[in-house]
């Protein structure tokens, strides 16, 4: 007899898997062996739980279960990890597959008993992915009071008593009234058997998640209280929305695609409430997700999402090197990587932090990784940034395999054999790999034909002294000879030294360009700000993180991009508010990694400087009225522990624009906390402005716990009413966690 929670999930989760043999598969279970290196591989059972969503598995001796995440991003076939390809030679392609995450969790790399059993769990893994990636509002609702029901039904059998229930508003982060909610379990429980079953309890859900602060926008606009109708919304996304532009189509488009009921041309509440937790009612302008920017400018005009010691997984001085850290970094848009390459003992190059205990990995299997992982999320350029330690034999062996490997990929000549005046544009580049090194004489020909000596890398040439894991020049490294079939691989990129803003005005080129530390950069920004603008409109900067950054930690990038700094490399793998910023700067335009700087950063005839940015732009006054926030993720994971939220929102961009200010903390509640506060910002250069809402757990005693939090450009944000779903530390989702807020923009004179 087939349980309720199981009826529940194939009639209403998942109707379509319980004919489809792949998810038979998984839902029966398999043992498939989990590998993590050459010598641990242990046989662990792997099944789909009924909720079609969670994959469990448990080892054959212990008893304790383990679920998976359910944010699987990918599944590789075959040998596609370095763990796998460690032992090809033990279990063929045909066996083996790797589940890949979301942010920065670890990969599974398995190995299945059978070709056909290893297709079955990769395609119905893929098959969960699309589900995933294609519910609309009402059944991803529908997924988390499922996720509830099951947390909450402890003797699993389908129905819960209000002991259970009241356990559950404790682990859904809420602190209610005891009477309350047996007032709201006794209206819900119609049978009146002490308990609910799933539909009751999806009636018990409705009423704890009624939302006062969305029924009175919604009475504000209906005529009758029941309902908007088609004029009644529409004045409703005009006067509030300011999207009145759209017309009449857009309402009636609005109600087909979120209404539940069968109402014809009008919206209930349940419909409204949909609406606004949909990405048409989230803060983030649509159409600026997709690709809108003019991509026919020069390289220079663009920001570029870059990484520092892409290779690496954790810290600059023990951590493990990796192919995996490339890929990740190009699945978020990154279209700027670094290679430190150095000698290998066997002829072949090696990538790692030199004179570290960091692991190291084949240059050739970072270039075949390349080659594949490239263009998946982006056709814009791709920029490798070598940093070159290798002998001029090894630095030979470097060029034949960007030859060999990338082939065409590879951009090894300048295009229509023009002598450039200005950079090539993103989409003069489309699907072409640049080489950033060291170069012999110019592109214009003009070439010893003899090896040029060179010192190490642009970074230990500029006179920093920040960086304790790079060779310092002046002590017994010498100059270091340079090849020339690498050098010709260089085009549009030629790393030089950097002798100053007067020299670079007079004998600079377009396709040169310089590497500053953080520290460099800083002290020419607070020198020579209106200066280090002007370079950048024809020239490409890099910044990278000072040496000391021993932890991976990362620098603000917004100081660089003030000044047009277009390659500010950060490290992808490291958490935080500086990634949080470089993620919200290129969430827009596609996440194609390219973002087009602002007019007074490309036109020559515009001197702007970021500390006195008056005159140039007009400046808005952004008004936040914080109403309130939904079902927030517990921080302490402990029974009874509650969270006591804020929610406090930055601002980033030029220093007169940098501010910040916060909510109140509401006590002992996570799940529909209510602020009503408003908190006002001058922003006086919105074109750099970027706005962080970040919530956290207030704690007197010690310093706040972060839950989640949200960055996006002010160029991109919608006025309104809007809801902000937060994200996680790692940058991923944590459905349906969100904010509601009400934004207004107005000129400030």
């Amino acid at each position: 007899k087939i349980s309720v929670l199981q009826d529940y999930a194939r009639r209403i989760i998942s109707p379509w898997r319980h004919d489809d043999p792949h998810i038979n598969v998984m839902m029966a279970g398999s043992t498939l062996r989990k590998i993590k290196s050459r010598s641990w591989k242990k046989p662990r059972h792997f099944r789909l739980l009924e909720d079609g969503l969670t994959i469990w598995y448990k080892s054959r001796w212990a008893g304790k279960g383990h679920s998976t995440s359910k944010d699987i991003e990918a599944v590789r076939e075959g040998h596609q990890s370095e763990v796998l390809l460690s032992i090809a030679e033990e279990f063929p392609a045909d066996l083996c597959f790797t589940l890949v995450f979301h942010g920065r969790q670890g990969n599974l790399d398995l190995v299945a008993d059978s070709p056909e059993e290893a297709q079955a769990w990769i395609q119905g893994v893929r098959k969960l992915i699309h589900k995933a990636q294609t519910m609309d509002e009402k059944e991803r609702l529908d997924q988390w009071v499922w996720e509830w029901f099951k947390k909450a039904d402890k003797n699993k059998d389908g129905k819960m008593n209000f002991k259970e229930v009241t356990k559950l508003l404790k682990m859904m982060n809420v602190e209610m009234n005891e009477e309350h909610i047996l007032h709201l379990f006794k209206m819900a429980d119609k049978s009146e058997s002490g308990s609910l079953e799933m539909k009751q309890f999806v009636q018990f859900y409705k009423m704890l998640t009624q939302r006062d602060e969305v029924w009175k926008v919604f009475q504000d606009y209906s005529g009758d209280g029941e309902k908007l109708m088609l004029e009644e919304l529409e004045s409703f996304l005009r006067i509030e929305q300011s999207e009145g532009e759209k017309g009449p189509q857009h309402a009636k488009e609005l109600i087909d695609r979120y209404e539940p009921s069968d109402t014809g041309a009008a919206m209930t509440l349940d419909g409204f409430q949909m609406y606004l937790c949909s990405p048409e009612g989230s803060i983030f302008k649509p159409n600026y997700l997709e690709l809108h920017q003019d991509m026919t400018q020069p390289l220079s005009h663009y920001f570029i999402s870059s990484s520092h010691n892409t290779y690496l997984l954790e810290d600059q001085l023990r951590g493990p090197s990796s192919l995996e850290a490339y890929i990740k970094a190009l699945k978020r848009g990154c279209r700027c990587v670094e290679l430190d390459c150095w000698d290998g003992s066997d002829g072949e190059p090696i990538v790692y932090h030199g004179h570290t205990l960091t692991t190291k990995i084949l240059f050739k299997d970072i270039i075949t990784t390349l080659k594949e992982y490239a263009f998946k999320v982006s056709d814009f350029p791709v920029i490798l940034s070598v940093e070159n330690h290798c002998s001029v034999e090894q630095q030979t062996v470097m060029a034949q395999h960007l030859r060999q490997i990338l082939g065409d990929m590879l951009l090894t000549c300048v295009l229509n054999g023009q002598i450039p005046e200005q950079l090539p544009s993103p989409q003069d580049l489309k699907g072409r790999i640049l080489l950033k090194a060291k170069k012999i004489g110019d592109v214009e020909g003009c070439m010893d034909e003899t090896l040029t000596e060179f010192s190490d890398e642009e970074e230990m040439t500029n006179g920093d002294s920040d960086s304790p894991t790079k060779e310092n020049p002046s002590a017994d490294k010498k100059p270091e000879k340079l090849s020339r079939e690498l050098s010709d691989l260089v085009v549009y990129c030629k790393s030089v030294h950097f002798h100053g803003f007067e020299h670079a005005r007079t004998h600079a080129k377009c396709y040169e360009i310089s590497s500053f530390s953080e520290s460099k950069a800083k002290r020419l920004i607070k020198e020579a700000g209106t200066d280090f603008v002007q370079q950048n409109k024809c020239q490409l900067s890099r910044i990278y993180p000072s040496g000391f950054r021993t932890d991976s930690s990362n620098y603000n990038p917004q100081e660089m991009w003030n000044v047009g700094c277009q390659i500010v490399a950060l490290n992808f793998q490291t958490a935080g508010l500086e990634m949080d910023l470089n993620d919200g700067l290129f969430k827009q335009n596609g996440c194609c990694g390219y973002i087009l700087k602002p007019k007074f950063m490309i036109d020559p005839n515009i001197h702007f400087s970021p500390e006195k940015p008056e005159g140039l732009i007009e400046s808005c006054l952004l008004v936040y009225q914080v109403i309130s926030g939904q079902q927030l993720p517990k921080v302490n994971q402990k029974e009874g522990s509650i969270v006591d939220p804020l929610v406090r929102v930055e601002v980033y961009g030029v220093p007169k624009d940098q501010a910040k200010d916060e909510t109140t903390h509401i006590n002992n509640n996570g799940f529909n906390p209510v602020w009503n506060e408003t908190l006002n910002f001058v922003i006086h250069t919105p074109e750099l402005a970027l706005v962080r809402f970040v919530v956290e757990d207030y704690d007197k005693a010690s310093r706040n716990d972060f839950i989640g939090q949200f960055t996006l450009p002010f160029k991109c944000i919608q006025t309104g009413y809007r809801h902000i779903h937060l994200l996680s530390k790692d940058g991923t989702a944590i459905p349906p966690s969100s904010l509601f807020v009400n934004i207004n923009i107005s000129e400030f004179t």
